[in-house]
């Protein structure tokens, strides 16, 4: 987390940070979600300052869904491999068909105990109601989205503090 002051302790910081979430919300290049709302932006700048990173990364990356915040499989990924408390995350895939299971793990940099986060196969994604969705990627790139999903489910269990405990809708 970052040392910086938040957007809204302040009057001075919370009119800064307005002028720069409007200029942000006429961008054409921002996310849907963003474009000519100033309170998405602002919040989006919020959630930047808490994690030290460019307003951007949290735009293309953050989501959402049913009016919720939800971040991206690839931001959980990036996330637990900057964070220099584990290795890299690593796959391992297993079985064919709807018994198709991935589990994600790395190793604690501060233990080195290798830490597995939760499996999840095809069939899990089926009775999810994952795979069955419009536009799912399920059907397409099922070794993709096993991969996405155990990653989240890692970073979930093993590290919320990272990612400040939004949890991932699953569209």
């Amino acid at each position: 987390m970052s040392n910086q002051v938040s957007v809204y302790n302040d009057a001075g910081n919370f009119e800064h940070a307005q002028r720069v979430a409007k200029s942000l919300s006429v961008a054409t290049f921002v996310p849907e979600a963003y474009r000519g709302n100033v309170a998405n932006c602002l919040v989006a700048l919020e959630m930047a300052n808490r994690l030290n990173v460019p307003p951007l990364m949290v735009m293309q990356n953050l989501h959402i869904i049913h009016g919720r915040p939800s971040w991206s499989s690839q931001f959980y990924i990036a996330a637990v491999n900057s964070s220099g408390r584990f290795t890299p995350l690593t796959y391992k895939v297993t079985g064919e068909g709807d018994e198709r299971t991935c589990t994600a793990y790395a190793t604690s940099r501060e233990t080195g105990e290798v830490l597995e986060g939760v499996p999840v196969s095809i069939g899990m994604a089926k009775a999810e109601g994952w795979y069955a969705k419009v536009g799912s990627k399920w059907k397409t790139m099922p070794d993709v989205m096993l991969r996405y999903r155990a990653a989240a489910f890692f970073a979930k269990f093993y590290c919320p503090e990272i990612t400040m405990g939004i949890y991932r809708d699953w569209e």
